[in-house]
Protein backbone atom coordinates (compact mmCIF):
# COMPACT_ATOMS: atom_id res chain seq x y z
CA UNK A 1 0.00 0.00 0.00
CA UNK A 2 1.49 3.50 -0.92
CA UNK A 3 2.29 6.16 1.29
CA UNK A 4 -0.31 9.21 0.79
CA UNK A 5 0.78 12.06 2.43
CA UNK A 6 -2.20 14.23 4.34
CA UNK A 7 -0.95 17.86 4.58
CA UNK A 8 -1.53 19.75 7.83
CA UNK A 9 -4.29 22.13 8.28
CA UNK A 10 -1.73 24.84 8.55
CA UNK A 11 -0.87 24.05 4.67
CA UNK A 12 -4.34 24.78 3.27
CA UNK A 13 -5.71 28.20 3.14
CA UNK A 14 -8.57 29.17 5.04
CA UNK A 15 -11.67 30.59 3.66
CA UNK A 16 -10.42 34.13 4.96
CA UNK A 17 -7.42 33.84 3.08
CA UNK A 18 -9.25 32.22 -0.32
CA UNK A 19 -11.33 35.46 -0.29
CA UNK A 20 -8.30 37.77 0.55
CA UNK A 21 -6.72 36.78 -2.88
CA UNK A 22 -9.58 36.47 -5.06
CA UNK A 23 -10.27 40.09 -3.78
CA UNK A 24 -6.30 41.34 -4.72
CA UNK A 25 -6.58 39.28 -8.07
CA UNK A 26 -9.60 41.40 -9.05
CA UNK A 27 -7.83 44.83 -7.69
CA UNK A 28 -4.76 44.04 -10.15
CA UNK A 29 -6.68 42.87 -12.67
CA UNK A 30 -8.84 46.01 -12.89
CA UNK A 31 -5.80 48.07 -11.84
CA UNK A 32 -4.26 46.69 -14.94
CA UNK A 33 -7.59 47.22 -17.52
CA UNK A 34 -7.81 50.99 -16.18
CA UNK A 35 -4.21 52.07 -16.82
CA UNK A 36 -3.15 49.52 -19.61
CA UNK A 37 -5.20 47.76 -21.25
CA UNK A 38 -8.26 51.16 -21.94
CA UNK A 39 -5.58 53.29 -22.34
CA UNK A 40 -3.21 51.09 -25.06
CA UNK A 41 -7.09 49.39 -27.03
CA UNK A 42 -9.28 52.32 -26.44
CA UNK A 43 -7.76 55.54 -25.70
CA UNK A 44 -9.06 55.34 -22.55
CA UNK A 45 -7.24 56.66 -19.53
CA UNK A 46 -8.98 57.40 -16.60
CA UNK A 47 -6.65 57.77 -14.48
CA UNK A 48 -3.47 59.19 -16.91
CA UNK A 49 -1.26 57.04 -16.27
CA UNK A 50 -1.51 55.70 -20.00
CA UNK A 51 -0.89 59.13 -21.45
CA UNK A 52 2.24 59.60 -19.11
CA UNK A 53 3.87 56.30 -20.62
CA UNK A 54 2.54 56.53 -24.03
CA UNK A 55 -0.35 54.06 -24.61
CA UNK A 56 -3.48 56.18 -24.79
CA UNK A 57 -1.76 57.52 -27.91
CA UNK A 58 -1.39 54.33 -29.34
CA UNK A 59 -4.68 53.20 -28.08
CA UNK A 60 -6.11 56.34 -30.28
CA UNK A 61 -3.95 55.24 -33.52
CA UNK A 62 -6.12 51.94 -33.11
CA UNK A 63 -9.59 53.55 -32.16
CA UNK A 64 -8.79 55.58 -35.79
CA UNK A 65 -7.83 53.16 -37.94
CA UNK A 66 -10.45 51.10 -37.19
CA UNK A 67 -13.23 53.66 -37.71
CA UNK A 68 -11.30 54.45 -41.04
CA UNK A 69 -11.58 50.65 -41.87
CA UNK A 70 -15.14 50.68 -41.41
CA UNK A 71 -15.91 53.81 -43.07
CA UNK A 72 -14.25 52.23 -46.10
CA UNK A 73 -15.88 48.95 -46.30
CA UNK A 74 -19.29 51.19 -46.30
CA UNK A 75 -18.53 53.30 -49.31
CA UNK A 76 -17.33 50.70 -50.98
CA UNK A 77 -20.51 48.43 -50.07
CA UNK A 78 -22.52 51.36 -51.68
CA UNK A 79 -20.28 52.27 -54.66
CA UNK A 80 -21.17 48.71 -55.76
CA UNK A 81 -23.06 48.85 -58.32
CA UNK A 82 -26.10 46.21 -57.65
CA UNK A 83 -26.48 44.20 -60.84
CA UNK A 84 -29.22 45.00 -62.97
CA UNK A 85 -31.59 42.80 -64.38
CA UNK A 86 -31.88 41.82 -68.14
CA UNK A 87 -33.60 43.77 -70.23
CA UNK A 88 -35.49 42.35 -73.19
CA UNK A 89 -34.58 43.79 -76.54
CA UNK A 90 -37.44 45.48 -77.98
CA UNK A 91 -38.39 44.24 -81.73
CA UNK A 92 -37.65 46.93 -84.33
CA UNK A 93 -40.61 46.83 -86.80
CA UNK A 94 -40.15 48.66 -90.01
CA UNK A 95 -43.25 51.07 -90.94
CA UNK A 96 -42.93 53.41 -93.65
CA UNK A 97 -43.95 56.90 -92.95
CA UNK A 98 -44.32 59.78 -95.24
CA UNK A 99 -42.86 62.95 -93.50
CA UNK A 100 -44.30 66.00 -94.08
CA UNK A 101 -41.26 69.15 -93.73
CA UNK A 102 -44.16 72.33 -93.18
CA UNK A 103 -43.37 75.41 -94.57
CA UNK A 104 -41.29 78.17 -92.38
CA UNK A 105 -43.83 80.66 -92.17
CA UNK A 106 -42.05 84.61 -93.00
CA UNK A 107 -42.32 86.57 -90.01
CA UNK A 108 -42.18 90.38 -91.20
CA UNK A 109 -40.05 92.25 -88.76
CA UNK A 110 -41.36 95.91 -88.14
CA UNK A 111 -40.07 98.58 -90.17
CA UNK A 112 -37.50 100.97 -88.61
CA UNK A 113 -38.31 104.94 -88.91
CA UNK A 114 -36.27 107.56 -89.03
CA UNK A 115 -37.22 110.86 -88.81
CA UNK A 116 -36.32 114.55 -88.15
CA UNK A 117 -38.27 117.36 -87.28
CA UNK A 118 -37.97 121.29 -86.31
CA UNK A 119 -40.54 123.51 -84.22
CA UNK A 120 -40.22 127.22 -83.63
CA UNK A 121 -41.62 128.43 -80.21
CA UNK A 122 -42.44 132.04 -79.56
CA UNK A 123 -41.92 133.21 -75.72
CA UNK A 124 -44.60 130.98 -73.53
CA UNK A 125 -45.52 129.16 -76.97
CA UNK A 126 -46.03 125.40 -76.67
CA UNK A 127 -46.25 122.51 -79.14
CA UNK A 128 -45.61 118.55 -79.08
CA UNK A 129 -44.52 115.74 -81.49
CA UNK A 130 -45.91 111.97 -81.16
CA UNK A 131 -45.47 108.86 -82.67
CA UNK A 132 -47.89 106.07 -83.09
CA UNK A 133 -45.83 102.89 -81.01
CA UNK A 134 -47.77 99.66 -80.42
CA UNK A 135 -47.46 98.57 -76.63
CA UNK A 136 -43.58 96.93 -75.75
CA UNK A 137 -42.61 99.07 -79.40
CA UNK A 138 -39.27 100.94 -78.37
CA UNK A 139 -38.52 104.55 -80.45
CA UNK A 140 -34.82 106.18 -79.49
CA UNK A 141 -34.86 110.16 -79.68
CA UNK A 142 -32.31 112.64 -79.51
CA UNK A 143 -33.59 116.64 -79.15
CA UNK A 144 -32.06 119.94 -78.38
CA UNK A 145 -32.19 123.73 -79.02
CA UNK A 146 -30.42 126.49 -80.83
CA UNK A 147 -30.52 128.72 -77.56
CA UNK A 148 -31.80 128.14 -73.84
CA UNK A 149 -33.95 125.76 -72.16
CA UNK A 150 -37.01 124.19 -72.77
CA UNK A 151 -39.28 122.37 -70.66
CA UNK A 152 -40.58 119.40 -71.68
CA UNK A 153 -42.37 116.34 -71.21
CA UNK A 154 -42.24 112.66 -72.11
CA UNK A 155 -45.78 111.42 -72.24
CA UNK A 156 -48.48 109.19 -73.78
CA UNK A 157 -52.12 108.63 -74.39
CA UNK A 158 -54.69 106.90 -75.89
CA UNK A 159 -58.19 107.63 -77.01
CA UNK A 160 -59.26 103.38 -77.97
CA UNK A 161 -57.92 102.35 -74.10
CA UNK A 162 -59.34 105.54 -72.83
CA UNK A 163 -55.77 106.66 -71.60
CA UNK A 164 -55.37 110.66 -71.59
CA UNK A 165 -52.54 111.42 -69.85
CA UNK A 166 -49.71 108.89 -68.71
CA UNK A 167 -46.32 110.51 -67.99
CA UNK A 168 -42.84 108.90 -68.64
CA UNK A 169 -40.33 111.64 -67.48
CA UNK A 170 -40.41 115.50 -67.54
CA UNK A 171 -37.91 118.21 -66.69
CA UNK A 172 -36.15 121.38 -67.95
CA UNK A 173 -32.77 120.76 -70.40
CA UNK A 174 -31.71 122.51 -73.43
CA UNK A 175 -30.44 118.77 -75.16
CA UNK A 176 -32.08 115.22 -74.29
CA UNK A 177 -32.26 112.06 -75.00
CA UNK A 178 -33.13 108.45 -74.28
CA UNK A 179 -35.82 105.80 -74.92
CA UNK A 180 -39.48 105.11 -74.84
CA UNK A 181 -40.71 101.55 -74.33
CA UNK A 182 -44.69 102.12 -74.90
CA UNK A 183 -46.73 101.04 -72.40
CA UNK A 184 -49.61 100.52 -73.84
CA UNK A 185 -51.43 100.89 -77.71
CA UNK A 186 -51.27 104.29 -78.40
CA UNK A 187 -49.68 107.75 -79.15
CA UNK A 188 -46.38 108.46 -77.63
CA UNK A 189 -44.10 111.55 -78.08
CA UNK A 190 -42.47 115.05 -76.61
CA UNK A 191 -44.42 118.16 -75.52
CA UNK A 192 -42.27 121.50 -75.79
CA UNK A 193 -42.84 124.88 -73.76
CA UNK A 194 -40.74 127.98 -74.62
CA UNK A 195 -40.21 129.90 -70.97
CA UNK A 196 -37.23 132.12 -72.30
CA UNK A 197 -38.50 135.79 -73.62
CA UNK A 198 -36.32 134.52 -76.91
CA UNK A 199 -38.01 132.69 -80.07
CA UNK A 200 -36.59 129.31 -79.80
CA UNK A 201 -35.88 125.88 -82.30
CA UNK A 202 -36.50 122.33 -80.71
CA UNK A 203 -34.93 120.02 -83.68
CA UNK A 204 -35.92 116.46 -83.00
CA UNK A 205 -34.73 112.96 -84.09
CA UNK A 206 -36.37 109.40 -83.49
CA UNK A 207 -35.44 106.33 -84.65
CA UNK A 208 -37.48 103.14 -83.92
CA UNK A 209 -40.67 100.89 -84.78
CA UNK A 210 -43.19 103.75 -84.57
CA UNK A 211 -46.12 103.87 -87.48
CA UNK A 212 -46.21 107.15 -87.83
CA UNK A 213 -45.14 110.71 -86.90
CA UNK A 214 -46.69 113.98 -86.39
CA UNK A 215 -46.61 117.16 -85.43
CA UNK A 216 -49.47 118.70 -82.74
CA UNK A 217 -49.77 122.33 -81.77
Amino acid sequence: MKNINIPDDQDVPSTQQLIKSTFMAVAAAGFILVTIVMPAEYGIDPTGFGETIGLKKMGEIKVSLAEEAATDRLQSAVAKPEASPAIAKPQVVSVAAKIVVPKPVPVSSPAILNHQMQITLAPNEGAEIKVGLSKGKKVQYKWWTDQGKANFDVHGDSQKLKINYHNYSKGSEQTKEGEIEAAFDGSHGWFWRNRTSQIITVTLQTTGEYTDIKHMK
